[in-house]
């Protein structure tokens, strides 16, 4: 088997939390609505779009705010956006012993906002070779070309690079080009993970 030349790592609950029951409560105390009819309202405003670039920041505002029948200036609208993230404490110490090591790139569906707001709060990144966000290349996971991406930037094959994910289907998509899609479930299985990868 391959040497591991680079770890590909997914955003959203692998380096950072997101906590979308939260998101979706602080959003319908805004809107005077029900979280539950908030995420039900959000599914159809354009999340897909905002997450493959389709929507700029503002765009978001106007699409959200739109969908819940509510008002906010984007000074008041962009925190409350992104106010549901928390990093994930206990992996960050372990990918950053992968600096050096081998190539880091992230791997993540995300908009322009969650981007914006996320890259200052979390000086790992600027150890990773690449940030592939969705919503800068056009393309979202589980499609074959965001993986591609990720795979030219770190300059390797894909069964050179590993894989980690929390949602199933975007782990077989990167199993499907060859690459070693792994599930990622906690912190200590990570651990585990990358030992068994000889990391």
């Amino acid at each position: 088997m391959a040497e591991v030349k680079a770890v590909l790592l997914d955003l959203g609950n692998v380096l950072v939390f997101h906590d979308n029951v939260l998101l979706f409560s602080r959003l319908g105390a805004c809107a005077g609505m029900h979280p539950h009819e908030v995420s039900q309202r959000l599914m159809g405003a354009g999340w897909t779009a905002a997450n493959r670039g389709l929507l700029d920041a503002e765009g978001i505002r106007q699409s959200v705010c739109g969908a819940l029948n509510m008002k906010l200036p984007m000074a008041e609208f962009a925190p409350l956006w992104s106010s549901h993230f928390t990093p994930h404490e206990a992996v960050l110490p372990r990918v950053e012993s992968l600096v050096g090591k081998v190539k880091l790139v992230l791997v993540s569906n995300t908009n322009a906002l969650h981007a914006a707001y996320l890259r200052p709060r979390m000086p790992l990144l600027k150890h990773f070779t690449s940030l592939v966000m969705s919503c800068e290349v056009g393309s979202v996971k589980p499609e074959p070309d965001i993986y591609r991406i990720a795979l030219e930037r770190a300059g390797c094959e894909p069964g050179e690079a590993a894989f980690f994910d929390d949602l199933p289907e975007f782990v077989e998509a990167a199993n499907a080009l060859g690459m070693r899609g792994h599930l990622f479930t906690t912190a200590a299985a990570f651990d585990a993970q990358l030992g068994a990868l000889g990391l």
